[in-house]
């Protein structure tokens, strides 16, 4: 559990607006503590330091310390301000580190496809099946040279050990189609410049 970034949360007992601004001028936000069967838990936590936690991180696992206790959990929700970007409250999800979780995971699009065609992203994050403490960042999807008329779908995906996918097989990831003329002139001149150069 050392692994993961630790942090201290307090028992809230007050509840409604007035007492989440009060928890938010303290610098920390609300959050719920729910899963496995158990009684909702309302806490506390640093913001800065749950801000560290999941800037740029989706589906970031924690070990919260409550009353000298630790608990595994996975950050399931944020919620953001709009404008001012800090965070207004979260939700986490109690784990075990040897259970699998339900999460949604990023595709990430890599190579290019044959000349004159152009690709379209079907499906920007895919609900995978992964254990609690191996989460894995993002799936990658190499397009390199496929032609026009194809699709990469979930049978082809290289998926890490223990990480299932339940969507079907034949769901299309990425499907590439030929060019329209406009975006193979622009191809086209792009080259040519490159060569020029």
């Amino acid at each position: 559990m050392s692994d993961n970034p630790v942090l201290l949360a307090e028992e809230r007992t007050e509840f409604g607006k007035g007492a989440a601004r009060r928890t938010r001028r303290a610098a920390k936000v609300p959050t719920v503590l729910y899963g496995h069967g158990a009684e909702p838990r309302h806490l506390d936590v640093p913001a800065h330091d749950l801000f560290l936690i999941v800037r740029g991180t989706k589906n970031a696992l924690v070990e919260l310390k409550i009353e000298g206790k630790s608990q595994l959990a996975l950050v399931k929700e944020v919620q953001v301000h709009p404008v001012r970007r800090n965070i207004l409250h979260a939700d986490f999800l109690a784990v075990k580190a040897d259970e699998k979780v339900d999460v949604e995971v990023a595709v990430i699009v890599t190579g290019e496809p044959a000349p004159g065609t152009v690709h379209t992203v079907e499906e920007f994050t895919i609900l995978v099946k992964a254990p609690a403490t191996a989460i894995p960042e993002s799936l990658e999807v190499s397009i390199e040279g496929v032609e026009a008329g194809s699709a990469v779908r979930v049978a082809d995906l290289v998926l890490p050990t223990d990480v299932e996918v339940e969507l079907d097989p034949e769901t299309v990831i990425v499907s590439v189609q030929e060019a329209a003329a406009e975006q193979k002139e622009e191809a086209a001149e792009a080259d040519a410049e490159a060569d020029a150069e």
